[in-house]
């Protein structure tokens, strides 16, 4: 698992913007920037949809009063999912990072499986990082929902 003080490992995310589909590889995402970057095991699932993105949606302005450049919302599912979970959540605030097939979630050392629940999927974590190295790192224990919510990195930097 991926460790404070790593740098994130390469990949590349897809996203829908107004312009379309783009493709943006992590450090480009990531570089000169502090990012807050929190994972849910997917798009509009109770937690993750009634109060895991919603938190960080709410709390964007104070994120970016600490210097908070981006705040991502990373899954395990593809790109116009999660287009379409931004529109429902208006949370435009939010880049909404998705990871198609899994790898960079694996890369990280945060993927689990789910079986016929949904197969593969990011743990719900949350990170700090600043020019694509982790300061902070907060990992759930299965089924909690604790330390990486929005109040919690909040209050962590």
């Amino acid at each position: 698992m991926i460790a404070v003080g790593q740098p994130l490992p390469s990949g590349e995310f897809t996203f829908i913007t107004a312009a379309g589909k783009q493709v943006q590889d992590v450090q480009t995402l990531f570089a000169g920037k502090k990012v807050v970057l929190f994972a849910v095991p997917g798009a509009f699932t109770p937690t993750c949809s009634n109060a895991h993105l919603p938190g960080y949606v709410v709390l964007a302005d104070q994120f970016q009063a600490k210097g908070v450049d981006a705040i991502c919302c990373l899954s395990v599912n593809d790109a116009f999912v999660m287009k379409a979970w931004q529109d429902a959540q208006n949370a435009d605030a939010i880049t909404m990072l998705a990871d198609g097939d899994g790898s960079w979630t694996r890369a990280l050392g945060l993927a689990k499986e789910t079986g016929a629940f949904g197969g593969l999927r990011a743990q719900r974590f949350a990170l700090i990082a600043n020019d694509g190295v982790v300061e902070q790192l907060f990992v759930e224990e299965p089924g909690k929902f604790e330390v990486s919510d929005a109040q919690s990195l909040l209050a962590a930097l």
